[in-house]
């Protein structure tokens, strides 16, 4: 409609669409609140029972004790061998998937073509689709034995590396996915001017792309390395359920050839087993929840504080 000097009036009323707005609007906030209510939850029902486990065993105890063993006498609590476990593999499948994902991430964004891409990033993705305990299997059935008879060393049923390393493949989807996507968003004239510098297309990808893109790849190998401490079923077919924590910096890389027990596979065994609830060492399944969800969620932060630090903005 046009006022009296002929203008058009945009400041109408919009009848139903606006009504349909404040809908969506409320039911955006309701899923916002229920996501953060849900976190809420999740850590009170880690903290309170951690809380009544702390009260009778002491917290220097839980984070210095180089033992954990809650069916055998003496009964321990020491968290300590259980995260070297989680840290051990998942640095072993960092050591595959980063820069495997990295690689195949430069691959998909510079050299192949949207043909290809769109073949190959589907097929890569269908790993992240398959049960991790079909994961686990494959690595106890077939990886182990494949490399007790190609290493020197006398490799254990039950070991680390297997279980990292088949760790390492699942993880690499969320790599170089989303490696992927943040090497696509670098804008084309910073290609097209290293081009006309007179570039090849592997300095281009190395030394422009993948810089410019430095915030999305860090944030991808966060959130791998976090999915990979979180793991539970690979560790508990491949990597066995023994607590192990070496005698010295010497005795760290044996370890790879030998079992181990993660937080969350230890977290399954206590919860199978025969212990009752309410007892200290059902209680203890929280607190190692709430040290692994802290680690996590440190990892979270270094996430974003990354992201944000690094990232680019282009106009």
């Amino acid at each position: 409609m046009n006022d009296a000097r002929g203008e058009m009036d945009l400041s109408g009323d919009r009848g139903f669409q606006d009504v349909r707005e404040s809908v969506y609007h409320v039911v955006l906030l309701a899923c916002a609140v229920v996501s953060v209510l849900t976190t809420i939850g999740i850590v009170y029902s880690l903290a309170a029972p951690s809380v009544a486990f702390f009260a009778e065993v002491s917290a220097a105890e839980f984070f210095t004790a180089t033992e954990f063993n809650v069916n055998i006498q003496p009964i321990t609590f020491g968290v300590l061998p259980l995260a070297f476990g989680t840290i051990i593999v998942t640095v072993g499948a960092a050591a595959v998937a980063l820069p495997l994902g990295l690689l195949t991430a430069i691959y998909l964004s510079e050299y192949a073509d949207s043909r290809t891409r769109a073949v190959l990033k589907p097929m890569l993705e269908v790993l992240a689709g398959i049960p991790t305990v079909v994961y686990g299997y494959f690595a106890l059935v077939y990886v182990t034995p494949f490399l007790d008879g190609v290493l020197p060393v006398e490799l254990n049923t039950f070991n680390v590396l297997s279980a990292s390393l088949v760790m390492g493949v699942m993880i690499v989807p969320m790599v170089s996915s989303i490696s992927e996507d943040s090497m696509s968003a670098v804008p084309d004239t910073l290609r097209q001017g290293a081009y006309g510098l007179g570039a090849t297309k592997f300095k281009v990808s190395t030394r422009v792309v993948v810089p410019a893109a430095v915030s999305g790849i860090a944030s991808s190998y966060i959130l791998a390395i976090s999915r990979a401490v979180g793991e539970t079923m690979i560790v508990v077919v491949a990597a066995g359920n023994l607590p192990n924590f070496p005698s010295g910096p010497g005795d760290v890389l044996p370890k790879f050839f030998e079992q181990t027990q993660t937080m969350t596979a230890a977290m399954v065994e206590v919860l199978t087993s025969e212990i009752g609830g309410g007892t200290v060492a059902y209680r203890s399944v929280f607190a190692i929840g709430l040290t692994l969800f802290g680690m996590t969620f440190a990892l979270n932060l270094v996430s974003d504080f990354v992201a944000e630090r690094y990232r680019e903005e282009y106009d």
